[in-house]
């Protein structure tokens, strides 16, 4: 029987990246079958697969979608939602541990530092002014978060969230006078806008917005309960999520109109934030 036979006199050659030729590799592709440096390494469900082979497996296999054309998250929990609760929280027990109310004066949205400190009318969205006030914000999230992002997506969600504590904060300020030094903050705004593209969502999707008209008369109901709360964050906030949820309901896979559309409304509410101050 004739065996092979490998001069001992011929050195193998050596397996190397076809992208990285200077790289020397015995790991392997697990699809076509060619030496895979670390640089070039992607896990898969079996294995390691090559950048290249994971480049066309993902033009033959279309991202996934949610109902109403976002990019659907290969794990289904409410990533956002929890992260911005927890962001809440551990601030609030900062705020609470250190009893200084430093956080308060270097991020709380105050109307008369709002344009030489503009990052205020975000930061202000994650900090509150006592437990119930967070507890009551972060229930509403939970709820509204865990039913709105896997049918937007994540990114079209956290955007619905940002650009709505945008829009409550400049309507704070629009409705305040602008030599006021009294503090606003709380996640009203953000939620708010929450409630406002469930009820513009549900009506494009033909789903009942029942349950939601009863929360949302509660919350409104409450500035007049608890004293110093901004309503017109709540109203900011909310005509902020219609608009946006009326994009993204009109928009479904067209990404173009419904990132543009995010752009445009938040532009808008930047403008109107501007001209308050620069009209005075």
């Amino acid at each position: 029987m004739t065996q092979p036979y490998a001069d001992p006199g011929t050195p193998m050659p050596l397996p190397v990246c076809p992208r990285h030729p200077d790289q020397v590799s015995y790991v392997r592709c697990q699809r076509c079958a060619n030496p895979t440096c670390p640089q070039c390494q992607r896990p898969a469900a079996v294995g390691i697969q090559c950048v290249s082979c994971v480049a066309e497996a993902a033009k033959t296999h279309p991202t996934a979608r949610t109902v109403l054309g976002g990019r659907r998250a290969g794990d289904a929990r409410p990533v956002v939602t929890t992260s911005l609760i927890g962001v809440c929280a551990a601030l609030y027990v900062l705020q609470t541990a250190s009893g200084s109310g430093w956080l308060f004066q270097k991020f709380s949205l105050l109307p008369i530092l709002g344009w030489s400190e503009p990052w205020r009318f975000i930061t202000s969205a994650f900090l509150h002014g006592g437990l119930m006030h967070i507890v009551f914000n972060m229930f509403a999230l939970w709820l509204l978060g865990g039913y709105l992002e896997p049918m937007l997506g994540r990114l079209r969600f956290v955007l619905l969230y940002l650009v709505s504590a945008l829009g409550g904060g400049v309507a704070y300020v629009l409705l305040t006078p602008l030599t006021s030094r009294v503090g606003a903050v709380g996640a009203s705004g953000a939620v708010f806008g929450l409630f406002g593209a469930v009820i513009i969502l549900n009506k494009a999707l033909r789903r009942d917005t029942a349950g939601i008209w009863v929360n949302l008369a509660i919350n409104a109901v409450l500035p007049f309960v608890y004293p110093n709360i901004a309503w017109q964050a709540h109203v900011g906030g909310f005509l902020t999520g219609m608009a946006l949820a009326f994009v993204y309901a009109r928009a479904r896979r067209n990404q173009t109109l419904a990132y543009g559309g995010t752009a445009a409304i938040t532009l808008a509410i930047g403008a109107l934030g501007a001209a308050r101050y620069l009209v005075g």
